[in-house]
């Protein structure tokens, strides 16, 4: 299901903040100190600043002292009210001035700043050492605020740029704090503010101080540039220059790179790195492996993520939720399912529990490929586990049973789902409905389009497509065609699979000329043809004996590029068999085998069928032997034709032969090969093995037709078992007399 990529959502999602918050507690203060002193080993190390404000005038000085004596002595009473007397005169100079004299009181001062913010926005200075204060005394979380209030509220001094504001900050550093983390917290604000541009040069501007950032900062730098257009190219530049100038990136660090390579799809340069780390003196985790891992699976490259495994293991890490989650999604994606369960089993024995999403993807790997018992398998162990589906998983259920023809039981899913109170979506009722359209049931699914309007859902170009191809399987071709009136009048563009829907319906309802015309209308519209469209039309003039037109079809597809399946050759060998140019056919085959177009048991067959028509076995014998030898298994298709043409020319050992064979391949036969058979061995006397294949027919219900119970009749009947005479009488009269009646047949 295209959407059930969002099993490694989480992955992505949390992977930054995983890492960075990981050892947070202990790697808060591990970043380099160097005091005013200090040098860093480079030429032209500055000092920082000793600060030296306006002074004060005598009337100030007074005033400042009257404020930090009251506030001193009744620091218990509101500050609105023993300031009173002050606010007239107050001015932000003076909040400076009374800092210095209350700086050591930390209460004091957040309460003073608190009560001068009332009366007017702080000053750049005023706030650079209120976050000095703010560090100094451990209370991280306000000078967070006041950085980031100073960014994000429009009315606090927007003029000022990010280098005043550090200059500011730098004045201020030696005689309000002295504590270096206030230039990381700066810089962290700066990147979630998304200014990357100016904390980068806040961390070579520290340099200049010979202040080196903490290492959390700069994996905080290095993960919010992976979300950048250069993501990779800057990561990797940063890399190399942060660790020029002492940054000692740890596994976190690569882990971050790897990550961005990966998103970038640059997976054999993050494996590179993966496999440098130990080199470089850093130890690999389970995150470094499990994020090369999801960057290969994403790539569909299976092989390169089982030598990836594979050295993980040899590490002696064990994969986490994650790696298990990416691997599982890839074998789904490359229809892997038993390899799928098998790493889901392997997952549970080692203690990592599956969510709703591992089971989701299985759930609908299993019903792309038509396994809908295996779909209900996970999802009674999902519920078993007591992992809540939600609308993707009763989705991908739905999906499940309609694309296998079950629609009534996707039906009652879907209800299901609504009175669990979950909300389906476009993509929901559009499987939904494309069901119903398959199968044949037209009103239900126009029922369930109107209902997806008054929920307020927008039907898409597939819905419409869905409902389009519905109508022209139903011949109402005229219906199909307001359809797509109407989906032009909403603005939806038609796509090929629409154009194709129509062109099939023209086809299936005899209107030949009609399709031809459409096909140059979607060239005119700027649709281009694909293989569909060609194999569709040219089924239509193989119907129709026009072979000559089916062939030219081939030639102007080939000629137009548009690569031919095996369907395609398909079409065309069997309406050269129906039409009896049986040597063209066998043309056919010989130039797909020459050009390396391998074909399949259907091919075979139609030159298999027309053969024994025609009651030349031997040739059907080599068509069969060839069929072989280019490794095409037969199909029950296969089997049926060749007993039926054997009985035809009564090779009845051949026939019982492939019989036999087909019994241990698990093939079933049909009834008219069944009868073939029987009537066969009749003629040659063979009533052991006639009787064998008749109780077979019986015991499966089949459909025996008036001619055969009747010879079974009469050879019970002449072996004197009058009981079992009389109950094939009963069967005869109950087969082929009762239930004809009640469907109209004589």
């Amino acid at each position: 299901m295209k959407r059930h990529p969002i099993i490694l959502s989480a992955y992505c999602h949390n992977l930054f903040s995983y890492c960075l918050h990981r050892n947070s507690s202990r790697a808060r203060f591990t970043f380099v100190r160097f005091s005013s002193s200090s040098s860093f080993g480079l030429p032209g190390t500055r000092y920082f600043p000793d600060y030296s404000p306006k002074k004060p005038s005598i009337k100030d000085s007074e005033l400042v002292h009257h404020i930090s004596t009251v506030i001193k002595q009744r620091r218990c009473e509101p500050f609105r009210r023993i300031l009173k007397p002050f606010e007239s005169k107050f001015r932000m100079d003076h909040l400076i001035w009374v800092l210095m004299d209350i700086k050591n009181d930390y209460g004091l001062v957040l309460n003073l700043f608190d009560w001068s913010c009332i009366r007017r926005d702080p000053s750049v200075e005023a706030r650079c050492i209120l976050i000095q204060i703010a560090v100094a005394a451990k209370d991280l979380k306000m000078a967070q605020k006041l950085f980031h209030e100073f960014w994000t509220k429009p009315n606090i001094d927007s003029h000022v740029s990010v280098s005043q504001f550090l200059e500011k900050l730098i004045y201020t550093y030696k005689d309000w704090g002295s504590d270096p983390y206030v230039f990381d917290i700066f810089f962290q604000a700066l990147i979630e503010n998304g200014r990357i541009h100016d904390a980068r040069k806040l961390f070579d501007k520290m340099l200049n101080y010979g202040v080196v950032l903490s290492l959390d900062s700069c994996n905080l730098f290095l993960s919010r540039l992976s979300k950048d257009i250069d993501g990779p190219k800057m990561s990797l530049k940063v890399f190399s220059e942060f660790s020029e100038v002492g940054i000692e990136w740890n596994t976190v660090s690569y882990n971050i790179l790897i990550h961005t390579l990966c998103q970038a799809r640059n997976v054999r340069e993050a494996h590179g790195l993966l496999l440098q780390m130990e080199l470089r003196g850093c130890i690999p985790d389970a995150i470094s492996y499990s994020t090369v891992i999801n960057g290969y699976c994403n790539q569909g490259e299976l092989q390169s993520v089982l030598k990836v495994v594979e050295n993980m293991q040899h590490k002696g890490l064990k994969p986490n939720a994650f790696t298990f989650n990416s691997i599982i999604l890839l074998l789904c994606e490359t229809g892997k399912l038993a390899d799928a369960e098998k790493v889901l089993r392997e997952m549970i024995s080692q203690g990592i529990f599956p969510d709703n999403a591992v089971y989701t993807t299985l759930i609908d790997g299993f019903g792309k490929i038509g396994n809908v018992t295996s779909v209900f398998r996970m999802y009674d162990e999902m519920r078993s586990r007591n992992i809540i589906p939600d609308f993707i998983t009763y989705t991908a259920l739905i999906c499940s049973l309609c694309q296998n023809g079950k629609v009534g039981e996707a039906d009652k899913l879907f209800h299901e789902m609504l009175n669990l109170g979950l909300k389906p979506d476009e993509f929901t009722y559009t499987t939904l409905i494309d069901g119903y359209c398959k199968a044949g049931e037209i009103k239900t699914a126009f029922s369930l389009h109107n209902e997806m309007i008054q929920m307020g859902l927008i039907p898409n170009v597939v819905t419409y497509t869905a409902l389009v191809d519905g109508l022209c399987k139903k011949g109402e071709i005229d219906t199909a065609n307001e359809l797509l009136h109407e989906m032009c009048e909403k603005g939806l563009v038609l796509n090929i699979y629409t154009w194709n829907a129509l062109l099939n319906g023209l086809c299936k309802s005899g209107n030949l000329m009609q399709a031809v015309k459409l096909m140059k209308d979607m060239e005119v519209a700027g649709i281009r043809p694909d293989a569909f469209t060609y194999t569709t039309l040219m089924d239509a003039y193989c119907k129709t004996g026009e072979m000559a037109m089916a062939h030219q079809l081939l030639h102007e597809m080939l000629q137009r590029g548009v690569k031919p399946t095996v369907v395609t050759f398909n079409v065309l060998m069997n309406g050269f068999c129906m039409a009896g140019m049986i040597e063209d056919g066998q043309k056919l085959l010989n130039w797909m085998l020459e050009k390396n177009i391998m074909p399949n048991s259907t091919t075979y067959n139609s030159l298999i069928k027309q053969h024994c028509i025609r009651n030349d076995m031997r040739a059907a014998t080599e068509i069969y032997r060839g069929m072989s030898h280019q490794g095409v298994g037969p199909d029950e298709n296969t089997y049926n034709i060749l007993i039926r043409g054997h009985c035809k020319a009564r090779n009845m050992k051949e026939a019982w032969f492939l019989h036999k064979e087909m019994d241990e391949k698990g093939c079933d036969l049909t009834v008219e090969t069944y009868n073939a058979l029987i009537k066969g061995f009749i003629k040659r006397k063979k009533h052991i093995e006639a009787r064998e294949l008749f109780e077979e027919m019986r015991k499966k219900e089949l459909s025996i037709d008036k001619e055969t119970y009747s010879t079974f009749a009469d050879m019970n009947y002449d072996e004197g078992n009058i009981d079992l005479t009389l109950v094939l009488c009963d069967e005869a009269v109950e087969n082929c007399f009762v239930n004809n009646t009640k469907s109209g047949r004589t």
